[in-house]
């Protein structure tokens, strides 16, 4: 059984891909901050179905608990799917911060967002790199902002930006091993952007969608988990927007 960790899977996107690469008989380890129960519902869903599924918690802007993290996946890899390496990561968890102007931002905010939408993505990587199949698949969860500018999300978009170029440097980097990356990049989603709370906003963000419509978390969780198959082993360091056709 191929296994793959998922940050961020408790919930909105993370859970749909979760739930959606699990159903193509992948072993999942999902990780959560703080919502355990929600991260156990996703685990007891997956185990209904059939699959196999644990969760673990991971508070992806400390980065010093990054090497015991490692360690437990290890263990857990070996006690609970009889295997010493994954095939799959999914950079997921990520936060939006408190949206501002540049003239508004504060470095306490700035920094937040860093530790969690850029650091550690690239440190958690680092660290699990060794445990990390030859021929794995790693896939960063981007955003849209990184291409077009919405006020008020400066240091989330260049963020993502960032995250999409580290993308292709550890596509370069670990070539030899056969490991590609990825970042897929989901334009509006019902989970973000206020688009679930705000029906104008909807409204507006839908009619910018070729589409017609704004995406939801199942949009990107069955894209994210058919990347991961050997339906896409020869796409390796792109970008892939999956907006609908937003902004076109």
């Amino acid at each position: 059984m191929k296994v793959a960790i998922i940050t961020g899977g408790s919930r909105g996107i993370g859970k749909s891909i979760a739930l959606n690469t699990a159903l193509r008989g992948v072993g999942i380890i999902l990780t959560y901050k703080s919502g355990k129960d929600e991260a156990q519902s996703v685990v007891s869903e997956i185990q209904s179905k059939g699959g196999k599924a644990i969760a673990l918690q991971l508070d992806s802007a400390k980065i010093k608990s990054f090497s015991e993290f490692s360690e437990l996946v290890k263990k857990s890899l070996k006690n609970e799917f009889g295997t010493e390496t994954f095939d799959f990561l999914v950079n997921n968890a990520g936060i939006s911060g408190q949206r501002g102007s540049i003239l508004e931002a504060t470095e306490e905010g700035f920094d937040e967002l860093v530790n969690v939408n850029l650091k550690g993505p690239f440190f958690l990587t680092q660290k699990l790199i060794p445990l990390l199949a030859d021929g794995g698949h790693i896939v960063n969860i981007s955003s849209g902002l990184a291409r077009f500018a919405f006020p008020n999300t400066a240091i989330y978009g260049s963020l993502k930006s960032a995250l999409e170029g580290f993308t292709r440097y550890f596509a370069k980097e670990f070539a030899s091993r056969k490991i590609r990356a990825n970042s897929v990049a989901p334009g509006a989603v019902d989970t973000e952007f206020g688009g679930g709370k705000d029906s104008s906003m909807k409204k507006h963000l839908s009619e910018m969608t070729a589409l017609g419509k704004i995406a939801d978390a199942e949009d990107v969780g069955l894209f994210v988990a058919s990347l991961l198959t050997d339906d896409s082993r020869f796409l390796n360091a792109q970008r892939i927007e999956l907006s609908g056709g937003f902004y076109i």
